[in-house]
């Protein structure tokens, strides 16, 4: 194998770029390994560890970038140069000539500019953001390993200057229409959301777009923004921008849980609020927001029902699923039917950390699991499933040195036919987060990987199946979804309507989600 380091000097690309590039050009026959990363010292560090880094690299400047290739040639590693070569010229040619691109933080300076995207290594966040917040532009920090006194600084002085800043760790929003980080092509509406997650907001807003809805903004948090430490600035400054916004006409906060007392001043802040709200903390008490007058919802999807009913002042009706319970019920049970004496147990491979907590919250009381999220039963090792397990495999542990799952299918189609070898494995749920960022053909890796797994298991598995997109996005719903269903995969219009089938199906028909969340029961388990 032949280890080369590539170094563009001073040649600043975005990481979500770079994870899309590192996937695209792993596919290249005799590529072994690929890594595209910023010369910072801590991503030298990653390049180290995974043996990726040679001289070259050691040298590199923070401001370099790395291209760091083991192939089994110098004809291959030559051919990926050229590959990187023509994807940063594209880059550079997207543009046309009447695009604003200013150069620099400096040159942005100038009136046009109101926000800026940071994605630097975590280290160098607090200057940038600083300049920025200093000449007036709100900042949206999409970086992770951000220290959380550097997040309070920033926030505390966008507050007193009347800006926002959106993360550290912001994987994503919507302003004005414009889709920043991981996001998906949605209708303009009437619905602004504040959001402390991810694919929390994405889930939200291509429901409420399949409903006939849509967002006039979502601002993104960040994950820490609720925490006691930080006090819930960034969510505050988000309600007000939103009260103030005349496209706004309700307010929809998401979240997981926040700390106890913040979770009470949000919540006594929006009951003075002069527009309708919707409160949606994943996995948290209803009680709290109702208690105040304001509708809260137990689940993204209920989230959006709930709001657009808000919105138009009609009686609010909750239903588990699309079809009937009767439906649902016979559906589970013809699914169940098939499958082999022992498979008894569920596993969850999520890419999206929200999308696998609001799963694991819906169906841990009624089936015991593990999982690496902050709730429920802790796996002793997290990459060997124990019982039922959901697993949210874009947890930094599985993305050190590696793109996001959302963009490279490799570890969890590995960790699919690992759970396929499980005769007791009855059920694979996963997610399909589609949309920008997102892999641009997710059913190019998940096809095989399913076929392989049913035929490694010499037994009938049942796959479900959550599409978080629309087929406005580049990759297409409805294409995505008629692939899967087209090799036995059973494709849910939400999250947590697939969460709720495929515990069905694996305890078979012993948990019956009825019409309502509150009318749900499990026999004994």
């Amino acid at each position: 194998m032949i280890l080369r380091n590539v170094i563009k000097k001073n040649r600043y690309v975005d990481s979500i770029f770079l994870m899309l590039l590192a996937n695209r050009l792993k596919s290249l026959e005799g590529i072994d390994r690929i890594s595209a990363m910023m010369g910072a010292e801590g991503n030298k560090g990653i390049l180290e560890e995974s043996g990726l880094l040679d001289q070259a690299g050691r040298e590199a400047a923070p401001n370099d970038l790395i291209i760091a290739i083991l192939a089994e040639s110098d004809e291959v590693v030559d051919r990926a140069v050229s590959e990187v070569d023509d994807a940063l010229d594209q880059k550079d040619s997207g543009r046309s000539e009447d695009d604003y691109s200013p150069k620099s933080l400096d040159s942005a300076k100038n009136g046009k500019t109101n926000l800026i995207f940071c994605s630097l290594p975590g280290p160098y966040v607090r200057w940038e953001a600083k300049k920025a917040l200093d000449a007036g532009i709100n900042c949206m920090i999409f970086s992770d390993n951000v220290p959380v006194e550097t997040e309070l600084e920033l926030k505390e002085l966008a507050k007193e200057k009347k800006l926002i800043v959106m993360g550290p760790d912001c994987g994503t929003a919507i302003i004005n229409g414009t889709a920043l980080g991981f996001a998906n092509v949605v209708s303009r509406g009437r619905i602004g959301i504040v959001g402390a997650s991810g694919t929390g907001i994405q889930e939200v807003t291509v429901q409420l777009h399949h409903l006939g809805e849509g967002i006039s903004h979502a601002i993104g948090t960040g994950g820490r923004d609720l925490t006691e430490k930080i006090g819930g600035i960034s969510m505050l400054s988000g309600i007000e921008m939103l009260e103030n916004d005349p496209a706004t006409e309700l307010l929809l906060l998401i979240s997981k849980p926040p700390a106890p007392r913040i979770e009470k001043m949000i919540l006594d802040r929006m009951a003075k609020s002069k527009k309708p709200a919707v409160i949606c903390f994943i996995g948290g008490k209803t009680e709290e927001a109702e208690k105040r007058g304001l509708p809260a919802a137990r689940t993204l999807e209920e989230a959006a029902r709930l709001a657009i009913a808000t919105l138009l002042k009609k009686k609010f009706e909750p239903k588990n699923f699309d079809m009937s319970p009767t439906e649902a019920f016979a559906a589970a049970a013809a699914e169940s039917l098939k499958l082999a004496p022992g498979a008894r147990y569920l596993r969850g491979l999520y890419s999206g950390g929200t999308l696998a907590d609001e799963a694991l919250v819906l169906l841990e009381k009624f089936l015991p699991f593990h999982s690496n999220l902050s709730h429920g039963q802790k796996l002793s090792d997290n990459a060997v499933s124990q019982g039922n397990t959901i697993i949210d495999l874009g947890d930094d542990e599985f993305t050190v040195g590696v793109p996001h799952p959302m963009i490279d299918y490799t570890n969890r189609m590995e960790r699919l036919l690992q759970e396929a070898e499980d005769p007791e494995v009855a059920v694979i749920l996963f997610d399909v987060v589609i949309g920008y960022g997102s892999h641009l053909n997710p059913t190019e890796p998940l096809i095989p990987a399913i076929l392989a797994a049913r035929e490694r298991s010499k037994r009938h598995l049942s796959f479900v199946a959550t599409i978080c997109g629309t087929n406005e996005d580049p990759q297409n719903l409805e294409k995505t979804r008629e692939a899967l269903e087209e090799i036995g995969v059973i494709v849910m219009p939400s999250n947590a309507q697939a969460a709720r089938l495929a515990a069905m199906i694996a305890s078979r028909g012993k948990i019956d989600f009825m019409n309502s969340e509150k009318n749900c029961h499990a026999e004994k388990l």
